[in-house]
This record gives structure tokens, sequence and C-alpha cells, in this order.
């Protein structure tokens, strides 16, 4: 992944707070704090993700020559950028799902649910179809119903 320093977060500076501050200071003084880290690490791992997202945009156009295309010189830019920052949340929503399909079972079935609630059935045996494949009803192991005797006594 990413290295990401792992700067605490500061919990009690009285030394950075000046000795006049109050206990509103020393809270929004820690407030501050908190956000320069949490800033920081949203920052890097949003470098991190833009590096992923460089390979990729190279890796579906196989050169990079080819990049160009994805600027869509015809297209309004409003227009591609909003179709841009749809098509990256998908994209990033499923690669998380696809990682780990099983976490996310009860999300899949839901909208499987919904899909077909609204008649969007196509999308429901699609959701389904990878449901059944990557994250089936867990099914109860043999062993699980047995007794002692049914492990081998004589």
């Amino acid at each position: 992944m990413t290295e990401i320093a792992n700067t605490p977060v500061p919990s009690d500076l009285p030394s950075a707070v000046p000795s006049n501050a109050s206990d509103g200071g020393n809270a929004a003084f820690q407030a501050m704090c908190t956000d320069a880290v949490l800033g920081g690490r949203a920052m890097s791992s949003g470098e991190f993700l833009a590096g992923l997202i460089a390979v990729g945009m190279l890796e579906t156009v196989g050169r990079p020559d080819k990049l160009a295309a994805d600027l869509f010189p015809g297209v309004d830019p409003v227009v591609v950028q909003e179709i841009w920052n749809r098509a990256l949340a998908v994209g990033l929503y499923a690669g998380r799902v696809s990682s780990a399909p099983r976490l996310y079972r009860d999300q899949m079935l839901r909208a499987q649910e919904d899909f077909a609630a609204v008649g969007f059935h196509a999308m429901a045996g699609l959701g389904g179809r990878s449901l059944r494949l990557v994250a089936p009803e867990s099914a109860a192991h043999p062993a699980d119903g047995e007794d002692a005797a049914g492990h081998g006594a004589v």
C-alpha cells in the first residue's frame, strides 16, 4: 500500500500551549493538531490513490500516446468531469467489494432487492448472480450438527 507516517495525535501538549491560554485555547489547539494530522493522512492516501488511478488510466489504454483520447476534446469538459467523477466512484466501490465480497453480502442482497422492487429485473439478476458466485449463503459445515458420537467414536 502506501507508507503513511504514523504521527500520533497529541492528547496533551501543555508546553506548546501558551501559559495564558484558557481551557478553550487548549481544546482549540488540540482540535487544530488533530485536524492537521488527519488532514495529512487524507492527503497522503489521496496521493497514493492518484498514483493508482494514473497507472490504471495507462493500463486501460495501453500506451501513453493514447491517453489524449481520455480528454474527449469534442465534449463539454464539465460533462466529462461529471462522468469521470461518477465512474471513479463506481469503480472504487466495485473494487472494494470485489476484494472481500462476503463482507458486503447484506449490502449486495439489499441492492438486488431494491433493483427488483423498482422493476430493474436485469440489474437485479446481475447483482444476484454476483452474489451467488462470490458471497453465497453460508451453508452449515457438515460437522456443525453432529454430537460427540459423530466424531469417530468407537
